[in-house]
């Protein structure tokens, strides 16, 4: 014992015997490498409490002895000295934290203390010997296998020490009374039984409330969480379902049990949810999946129950302790599980907006570079053209040659003209300040001025120009300007597309109450590939600059818009080397889906283009001022 140990047995007998707090005295004595951990802490306070109750009776008890028996005899003293001794089981437990080595020396006390009442009162028939059972049961205490085999055999070699000092011949007949000590021992075993059971009980109720605490607490963060959290065995059935189950699926909570919430799954994902489970117990750390779960919820108009599939996203990690091991075969696998279907439709969105971006991004650049190239080639004419008749010594003095280029850059002039008419009527129309206007006219009419203004364009290409219809009055009421635009666009276009020698034909008849127009030509046709593309801004099937006719690509597209305008219908037929077919049908009468609609509209048509959306913007907010 180190020199300090005395002072050290004084001040605990001091602290006890005044009148400071226990709960105090006890935290002075608990050694620091105990820490936070309420149950070594419990385990170190009941062993000091108990030794110094034990030691605290001896030293009182002894001076009443003294004054009432005088001096001890040898068992006697080491009786008082053995019972005092758990004091130095306190010291060394205060000063090192060892509780282990303090139970051991508190044991080996107590088997001193029997053996030598046991030899003081009849040896091997002494009732003190029954008190060695207690070496290994107040071992439990301490948490410790080896403590508790090694009190057991400190218990038998104290009982064998008795028998071994009686066959010598040193074991006292008449010390202390045999009838004094079996009331004195069954007393002490009977305190001592009752001291563990109320240790026991208070251990007990304590276990039950911190576990009354935690459950509260664990549903408190459920409750707020508001995610599904699930525990599954091994093999992936559930065996603890949350009460979010019900919001989340729909369904009590004990159908989520077993295979529930596996059968819930979509039946593609189930090989994905079963693998993640599956992982999760060999994995240390989290894993995460998504999947499709089938839902339950009513119908916001009927309100009857139907089912339908939502997102979820489900975390799950294996129940370890710090070693990493597995703790529990039944609880082996948390889970955590959300809906994640408003994430899935951002992203959806996102995706969409991502296309919507590119396809206006590639349409710039296709605008750009078809523009430019169809500006390029007529501006050229123009200023060659322009220049050599501006030159007197560039300028040819044949008039007939002065006509020629004159013709020229008129013709060049007209191109650009028609094309930058083309870009603003695709423009107004995209950005809604297309106006229409109804009136009745005669459709036949119209047809024989288009195909007039169209006939010399199909000659100078060596193609014939054909009509099939009848002059008769097929009143049309719709906006005229827009219905010319139409026909003429589609004649231009089965021209330009019509090689040398081929036909093109234009047929109109009164279907029902509609008006059905037909250009057919014997072109070059297009691919059936892309046919869904046909009438999007600037698409053209052979969009190469080496491409052997002009234009922007937007006569369809101004086409479909005003068609769309109308409340009509554009049918596309082609046949790649053979020809196009293209059907136009119109409403007779186009006022009547356009009744309570304003006479200016706004048609996306596909344009989706940075400045064409501020010029919708401007146009909107103009017709709120109007309406205002």
């Amino acid at each position: 014992m180190e020199r300090g140990a005395p002072i050290e047995r004084v001040t605990i007998v001091t602290a006890l015997i005044s009148g400071l707090s226990m709960r105090q005295r006890l935290a002075s004595l608990i050694h620091p490498s105990v820490g936070e951990d309420e149950d070594e802490r419990a385990r170190h306070e009941h062993f000091i409490v108990t030794r110094l109750i034990v030691a605290f009776v001896a030293l009182t008890a002894l001076p009443l002895y003294l004054a009432v028996f005088g001096v001890p005899s040898l068992a006697q003293l080491l009786v008082l000295i053995f019972l005092a001794a758990p004091i130095g089981a306190v010291v060394l437990l205060s000063r090192t934290g060892r509780l282990d080595v303090a139970y051991g020396l508190s044991s080996a006390s107590f088997a001193l203390l029997v053996l030598v009442l046991a030899t003081a009162s009849g040896g091997t028939t002494s009732p003190a010997l029954i008190c060695l059972v207690a070496l290994p049961v107040e071992a439990l205490l301490s948490g410790s296998t080896r403590l508790v085999l090694a009190s057991s055999f400190m218990g038998v070699v104290a009982a064998f020490t008795v028998a071994v000092l009686q066959a010598l011949g040193f074991v006292q007949a008449g010390g202390v009374q045999p009838g004094l000590m079996m009331p004195l021992c069954a007393s002490a075993a009977i305190g001592y039984v009752a001291t563990q059971a109320l240790a026991a009980c208070r251990r007990e109720a304590k276990d039950r409330a911190v576990i009354a605490q935690h459950d509260a607490r664990d549903q408190v963060v459920l409750e707020t969480i508001g995610d599904l959290v699930t525990w599954h065995d091994r093999s992936g059935s559930v065996v603890f379902v949350s009460a979010a189950a019900e919001v989340l699926t729909g369904l009590p909570a004990q159908r989520l049990y077993g295979r529930g919430l596996f059968d819930l799954v979509h039946i593609a994902d189930r090989p994905a949810f079963i693998k993640t489970l599956t992982d999760a117990v060999f994995c240390t750390g989290p894993l995460t999946t998504q999947f499709r779960l089938n839902v339950a919820s009513p119908d916001p108009e009927t309100g009857a129950a139907s089912t339908g599939f939502i997102w979820v996203e489900m975390t799950v990690k294996r129940a370890q302790n710090p070693a990493g091991e597995l703790l529990d075969d039944t609880y082996a696998v948390v889970a955590v599980t959300r809906d994640i279907t408003p994430l899935k439709q951002h992203e959806a969105e996102l995706d969409e907006a991502l296309s919507q971006a590119e396809s206006a991004n590639e349409a710039k650049s296709r605008f750009l570079a078809t523009v430019s190239h169809e500006l390029r080639t007529p501006l050229n004419a123009i200023i060659g053209f322009s220049e050599i008749l501006a030159s007197p010594a560039l300028s040819p003095h044949d008039q007939a040659r002065q006509r020629e280029y004159a013709m020229i850059v008129q013709n060049s002039g007209r191109h650009l003209l028609e094309m930058v008419n083309m870009l603003l009527d695709m423009s107004r129309i995209e950005a809604g300040n297309f106006e229409i206007e109804f009136e009745p006219f005669d459709a036949s009419a119209l047809l024989d001025d288009c195909c007039d203004l169209m006939q010399l364009k199909a000659k100078d290409a060596e193609i014939v120009l054909g009509r099939q219809f009848e002059r008769n009055d097929h009143v049309l009421v719709a906006d005229q300007r827009a219905c010319r635009q139409i026909v003429l666009n589609l004649i231009a276009n089965a021209v330009k597309f019509t090689p040398p020698g081929g036909e093109v034909r234009v047929s109109a008849k009164v279907e029902g109450e509609r008006f059905v127009l037909r250009v057919a030509d014997t072109g070059i046709g297009i691919a059936e590939e892309d046919i869904p593309r046909l009438g999007s801004p600037f698409f053209q099937a052979r969009s190469s600059y080496d491409r052997p006719y002009e234009g922007t690509g937007l006569g369809l597209s101004v086409v479909n818009g005003l068609v769309s305008l109308h409340h009509g219908t554009i049918d596309i037929a082609s046949v790649a080397g053979k020809g196009t077919t293209v059907t136009v049908s119109l409403p007779q009468d186009c006022r009547a889906g356009a009744e309570a609609q304003p006479t200016r509209h706004r048609l996306d048509i596909g344009l989706s283009m940075p400045w064409a959306n501020r010029r919708k913007d401007d146009h909107e907010k103009e017709a709120m001022k109007r309406r205002a």
